[in-house]
């Protein structure tokens, strides 16, 4: 949903205007009553301008609190409205020429505010329009001088106010409300490119850091059989064991670098996911505790999601942040994976028992590559942009019993009939 809060600068704007209303007011009050033939009630005009006056000072002076909030920005404009209707009334009512000024509230409410804030403004403009109408004395109704039926004519100019002010509902704000839209995903669009270019540029490096680990990594492996002879089997196991890892991890690299470039992707099963998403947990973090649910039929888990090298290694770094969470904040690595359908989605659910995230991360994780002191904020941008090119979506929250949650949705792949 886009914001229709106005900026700050245009609680300046609407004190200006409402200081122009206020100065117009009076000049015509003090200078332009035979000009434009109004019939002024002078005590009760004074009045009406003295309590306008009070409360434009108090609009003017709390203008930024005022305009923050859509409801209070809509009182003052339905104050605004009361203000011109008593001004008008008091000033020849529907015979002053300067009845249309109703309208200028509502105009300001189709360009800031939702768009029933307009129509109640448009309906209240319209009832202080008909009140003045019917306000009016029989004589009004007679053409000076002529004897002529003038209620036609004042009829005409009530329904064109009407009319006038069903199209700035209708049309400024729908417009205004097309105008948001466009921004928003231009603004969308604007930090999808700028992730993008973070991404080349993190897989750029990706791919020179794995072209420079290989000749280490061989040469590692022809002095390892080198020292086959040296009497610690222990510890010659264990670095064959990291090797085989190091090894395995950087084809993996390969593979995936291999597949974005080409832009392959495959379907496999829900059951087949998380099959292999919890044999990778097993083997590359045998000291996490690990709670595993896994809340699918046998339909579901035979459910085909979309599924590249990325995926499974994606939802490997969530599990790897919320174990290293759990462990900074208990001691100890614990982490619930839940695996469920929802209608048309595959939701899995990774949950650790730390100390929850911050809220001012919370929205910026994932989607820009931020510094985190936990140090999630590339893992995270990594994993959201390989689940967005699978047409999934990655949230985070709080736990309410503590922690955090990563929750990640799948579009499951719906079999023609």
């Amino acid at each position: 949903m886009t914001s229709t809060k106005p900026l700050p600068n245009q609680a300046d704007q609407l004190a200006l205007l409402r200081l122009l209303g206020f100065a117009l007011q009076l000049l015509l009050v003090l200078f332009g009553a035979e000009t434009f033939g109004l019939s002024l009630q002078v005590e009760a005009l004074t009045w009406v301008m003295l309590a306008e006056g009070v409360t434009l000072t108090l609009l003017i002076w709390q203008r930024h609190r005022l305009t923050h909030h859509e409801l209070s920005l809509f009182v003052t404009l339905l104050l605004d409205i009361l203000f011109w209707g008593l001004w008008l009334a008091f000033s020849g009512g529907a015979t002053n020429a300067f009845v249309t000024l109703l309208l200028i509230p509502i105009v300001l409410a189709a360009v800031t505010l939702p768009l029933w804030a307009p129509w109640v403004l448009a309906v209240a403009a319209t009832l202080v329009y008909s009140l003045m109408m019917k306000m009016l004395p029989v004589s009004d109704m007679m053409h000076h001088g002529h004897g002529m039926d003038m209620s036609s004519h004042y009829l005409g100019m009530w329904l064109n106010f009407v009319l006038t002010a069903l199209v700035i509902t209708t049309t400024v704000a729908l417009l205004i409300r097309r105008i948001r839209k466009q921004d928003a995903q231009m603004a969308y669009l604007r930090e999808s490119q700028l992730r993008q270019e973070q991404l080349l540029a993190l897989g750029t490096a990706s791919a020179q850091m794995a072209h420079q680990l290989a000749t280490p990594l061989s040469s590692m492996r022809l002095l390892l059989e080198e020292v086959q002879e040296a009497n610690c089997p222990v510890a010659l196991s264990e670095m064959d064991t990291a090797l085989s890892r190091c090894e395995a991890t950087l084809n993996e690299l390969r593979e995936a670098t291999r597949s974005i470039r080409e832009g392959h992707v495959t379907q496999a099963s829900a059951g087949t996911l998380a099959h292999q998403l919890r044999q990778k947990i097993l083997l590359l973090m045998p000291t996490t505790q690990l709670d595993w649910q896994v809340a699918l039929s046998a339909d579901d888990a035979s459910a085909k999601v979309l599924m590249d090298m990325n995926l499974v290694p994606a939802l490997m770094a969530l599990v790897e942040n919320a174990s290293a969470s759990t462990l900074e904040s208990r001691g100890d690595a614990k982490v619930s994976v839940t695996f469920e359908r929802h209608e048309q989605e595959l939701l899995v659910r990774v949950r650790d028992y730390g100390g929850g995230i911050d809220s001012e991360l919370m929205s910026q994780l994932g989607s820009s590559l931020i510094s985190s002191p936990k140090g999630m904020g590339m893992a995270l941008l990594l994993s959201h942009a390989s689940f967005e090119r699978l047409g999934a979506c990655l949230t985070l929250s709080n736990h309410p019993e503590g922690g955090s949650v990563a929750e990640v949705r799948l579009p499951l792949i719906v079999e023609a009939a």
